[in-house]
C-alpha cells in the first residue's frame, strides 16, 4: 500500500505551495477586511490550471487527477480560505459538472472560459427551506414554448457577484421534490435576475454569495442533462465538492497549526518559549495527530473519486474528519496565541472564523 504522493503530484502541489506564498497569502488580509470578490486572485489562478484542475485538456482545464486537485485546494486554503472556496464552487460544482453531464456545445461554450478564467461559475442550488433538505426545491421551472420559465429565489450563492453563468436547480414537477428537479445553465445577464448582496458573514468573507431572484425564461438547449434528473446531478457534484471542502479544512487547520506553533517558539514566560511546557505542546500533538489523519482520509476519498464514479461514503468521512480537526485546530490554536489571537485581523481570529 502506497501513500506518497507521485513525483508528479509533489511536483505540482510544490508549485501551488509557491503561488499560494507568492500571489495568494500577500492579498488574504485585505480581502478579508473589504470583503471584495477576490477576481484578480482567481485569473491569477487560472494561470496555474487551479479554475480547471481536473478538466481535460481538450476543453482548456489542466487534465490533472483528484488527488492533485485536493492538495492543491489545501496549500491555497492555508493561505486563504476565501480563494480556496471559490476555486472548489468552480471546479467541482461547476465546471465538473458540465463536463460530466454537458452537451459538446455546453462544453465548448463554457469549459473553457471557466479554466481560463474568462468566465466565473456559479451554483444556485440552496433556498431558504432547500438548505439541508435540498431537494425541496420551491423554484419553479414551467414549461413555455420551446423553453421554460424559472422563477424563485435562491440564497447564499457562492462567487455569484462576478459570475457569468450559473447552473439553476428548479422543479419542473412540483410536489416530487428530488425526482422531480432540473439543472439549467444560465447566463447572469439574461434580463430577469436580480442580485441581492447578503448580511456580512463573520468568516471566508470576499466569497461574493449573494442571493439570487429569478424571473426569466431558458431555451431547451439550456437544459444540463436530463429534464427532472437535476437533483441526481447535484448530489454528483456535491461528491466532489465535498472532498475539495475536505481539502480546504485541512489548509485552514495546517494554517492555524502552523500559527500556533510559531507563537510557541516565540512568546516566552518566566525565561522561555511556552512551546517548552508540556501543556502547550500536547495541544499541538493532537492538532499534527488530527489533520494528518484528516488528511489520508481526503487523500483516499480523492483516489476514489479518481477510480469510481461515485464515491459517497469516501467523500462524506473526508468532509467530516477534516472539518472537525480543523476547527479543533483553530480552537486550540486561539488559545495558544490568546490576546494576541483574540483582535480582529489576526491570523488565528480569522483562521477559527473560517473553520
Amino acid at each position: 500500500m502506497i501513500l506518497e504522493l507521485t513525483s508528479e503530484q509533489e511536483s505540482y502541489k510544490q508549485s501551488i505551495e509557491q503561488f499560494a506564498r507568492d500571489v495568494v497569502a500577500p492579498r488574504a488580509a485585505a480581502i478579508d477586511e473589504s470583503g471584495e470578490f477576490p477576481l484578480d486572485v482567481l485569473r491569477a489562478a487560472a494561470q496555474h490550471g487551479l479554475l480547471g484542475v481536473t478538466i481535460p485538456k481538450t476543453w482548456g482545464g489542466a487534465g490533472r487527477d483528484y488527488v492533485s486537485y485536493a492538495v492543491a485546494i489545501e496549500a491555497i486554503a492555508c493561505a486563504s480560505a476565501t480563494v480556496a472556496a471559490s476555486l472548489s464552487v468552480t471546479n467541482s460544482l461547476v465546471a465538473e459538472l458540465i463536463a460530466h453531464a454537458g452537451t459538446a456545445p455546453h462544453k465548448k461554450e463554457w469549459l473553457p472560459r471557466l479554466a481560463s478564467g474568462d468566465a466565473i461559475g456559479a451554483f444556485a442550488l440552496s433556498e431558504a427551506d432547500a438548505g439541508t433538505d435540498a431537494a425541496n426545491q420551491q423554484t419553479r421551472a414551467v414549461r413555455s414554448g420551446d423553453g421554460y420559465h424559472i422563477s424563485g429565489r435562491k440564497v447564499w450563492v457562492a462567487n455569484a457577484d462576478a459570475a457569468s453563468m450559473a447552473i439553476v436547480f428548479a422543479a419542473t414537477q412540483p410536489g416530487m421534490r428530488g425526482q422531480g428537479v432540473t439543472a439549467f445553465l444560465v447566463r447572469m445577464d439574461t434580463p430577469g435576475i436580480t442580485r441581492t448582496a447578503r448580511a456580512d458573514s463573520l468568516g471566508v468573507r470576499g466569497l461574493g454569495c449573494m442571493d439570487l431572484e429569478f424571473d426569466i425564461r431558458v431555451g431547451d438547449d439550456q437544459v444540463l442533462g436530463s429534464v427532472d434528473q437535476g437533483f441526481r446531478l447535484a448530489m454528483w457534484a456535491l461528491q466532489g465538492g465535498r472532498v475539495a471542502i475536505a481539502a480546504q479544512a485541512l489548509g485552514i487547520g495546517q494554517a492555524a497549526l502552523d500559527e500556533a506553533i510559531r507563537h510557541a517558539k516565540q512568546r516566552e514566560t518566566w525565561g522561555q518559549p511556552i512551546g517548552n511546557y508540556q501543556a502547550i505542546q500536547w495541544m499541538l500533538a493532537d492538532s499534527a495527530t488530527e489533520l494528518d489523519a484528516a488528511r489520508l482520509l481526503t487523500l483516499k476519498a480523492a483516489a476514489a473519486k479518481d477510480r469510481q464514479e461515485t464515491s459517497p461514503l469516501e467523500a462524506s468521512m473526508a468532509k467530516l474528519a477534516a472539518s472537525e480537526a480543523a476547527h479543533r485546530a483553530a480552537d486550540k490554536a486561539m488559545q495558544i496565541l490568546a490576546s494576541a489571537g483574540y483582535r480582529r485581523g489576526s491570523v488565528a481570529a480569522n483562521i477559527l472564523a473560517s473553520a
